[in-house]
Order: structure tokens, then C-alpha cells, then sequence
């Protein structure tokens, strides 16, 4: 009876350990998943693809300081403007930073985002920025269009078509300079699978949002950034 007691204390302490184990690693991958979420935000993407083209493309050759005010007025237009917008929108509402990713409350964080794509853009246009420059903005602000309209009934995910953006822009840009685009390729690729894998467990998206998301995000920078695609962009937008 004795050994039949303690075997049960035994087997009992040995389920409370799996399962205080199995919480510190939800956690920790949830924490993990918050990281990626941050890190890889829409916002940075606009200026993370200037950052490559002027490092790692013939744009490097341009005068530094002419980067530097491109850059500037990327930054300001795609990152400052919107995040500071979008937080004065949060605050006047006492909405918290989670509650922005309910479907209903989307609307007027895309709707800054956007105005703020369109100023850039026209800026751009007026300081006769080459066209596969400015159609970076021009394919960021198309995404987060095709965005707000899905929304009406679907909660895509931003961040997925970010991905699918850069993806698209990688391709479209070395069919345009010529060069070889496959460990870039395979960089964002693995990093768009994590980031899409981070949104599912955070609960932030399903499987078809992420996926849907990376399709619109791919098939936008295809038409408007691909040399073969884009003429009509180039026609009447540039």
C-alpha cells in the first residue's frame, strides 16, 4: 500500500513538472513569436528594400547625399508619419496596441498608412525620382488598397503581404538589373515563413489569412515593379 502511495506522489510530481515545462515553452514561444512580429513590421519594409538597392545594387554609385534625403523622405512617409498617426489614433480612442488587430478597428490605421504612401509618393514624383524607385511606394500603397478592401470581409495579414512584397520586388529587380537573385530569395523566404508561422501562434491570423496575404503582397509587386508587367504603371502612373 505504502509502495502504491508513493508511486502515485512520484507519478503525480512527474505530471506537474511536464506541465510547468510545457507552459515555460508556450511562453517562450509565444515571447519568440512577439519578437519576430515586431521586428518584422509592415512599416520597415518600404525602407528596407531603398537600404538594399542603394548597398547592394549599381545605386550605390548615386551621390551619398542624394540617398540620404531619399531615405529620409522614405522613412518619414513609411515609418514616422504613419506610426506617429496611428498612435495619436490610439490614444484619442484608449485603444490598445492589440485591440488594432480586430478587423473592425483596422480601417483608419490602413486609411493613415495610406495617405501617407500617397504623400510620399507625390513627393517623389515631383523630385523625378526614377520609376522603379517610386514604384516601391507605389506597390506598398497598392497592398495596403487591396488590404482595406479584403477587410470589408476578410482579415488579411499585412505583414504576410510585406513578405510577398519583397519577394516580388526581388524578382522584378533582377529581371531589371541582371543579376542573380536566389540567396536573397531563399533569405526571404525562410523569414516569410517564420514571420506567417509567428502570426498563427500569436492568434493574429489562420493559415488561408497568412497565405492570402503573401499571394496579394507577391502578385502587387509583380505588376508594378516587373519590367515585362509594369508598363501601363509606367504609362500613366510615372
Amino acid at each position: 500500500m505504502k509502495n502504491e502511495i508513493t508511486l502515485n506522489i512520484v507519478i503525480n510530481k512527474m505530471t506537474d513538472k511536464i506541465k510547468e515545462e510545457r507552459i515555460t515553452a508556450d511562453r517562450t514561444l509565444i515571447n519568440i513569436a512577439r519578437i519576430i512580429s515586431f521586428i518584422f513590421t509592415p512599416f520597415f519594409i518600404p525602407m528596407l528594400a531603398f537600404i538594399i538597392l542603394f548597398l547592394f545594387s549599381y545605386l550605390h554609385m548615386l551621390p551619398l547625399g542624394y540617398k540620404l534625403i531619399v531615405t529620409w523622405i522614405v522613412y518619414c512617409f513609411t515609418i514616422l508619419i504613419p506610426t506617429l498617426t496611428i498612435y495619436i489614433f490610439r490614444k484619442v480612442n484608449g485603444f490598445k496596441l492589440v485591440e488594432l488587430n480586430e478587423r473592425k478597428k483596422r480601417y483608419v490605421p490602413f486609411l493613415l498608412t495610406i495617405l501617407s504612401y500617397v504623400c510620399c509618393l507625390l513627393m517623389m514624383r515631383r523630385m523625378s525620382i526614377p520609376w522603379y524607385m517610386t514604384g516601391i511606394i507605389l506597390t506598398a500603397l497598392m497592398i495596403s488598397i487591396v488590404c482595406v478592401i479584403a477587410n470589408l470581409k476578410w482579415k488579411l495579414s499585412e505583414h504576410m503581404a510585406g513578405c510577398g512584397g519583397i519577394v516580388g520586388g526581388l524578382i522584378s529587380f533582377s529581371a531589371l538589373f541582371g543579376y542573380n537573385p536566389v540567396w536573397w530569395l531563399c533569405l526571404f523566404i525562410f523569414t516569410s515563413g517564420t514571420l506567417g508561422s509567428a502570426r498563427i501562434i500569436l492568434g493574429h491570423h489562420t493559415l488561408g489569412e497568412v497565405i492570402s496575404g503573401f499571394v496579394v503582397g507577391f502578385i502587387c509587386s509583380l505588376l508594378i515593379l516587373h519590367p515585362i508587367s509594369n508598363i501601363l504603371f509606367r504609362v500613366f502612373l510615372f
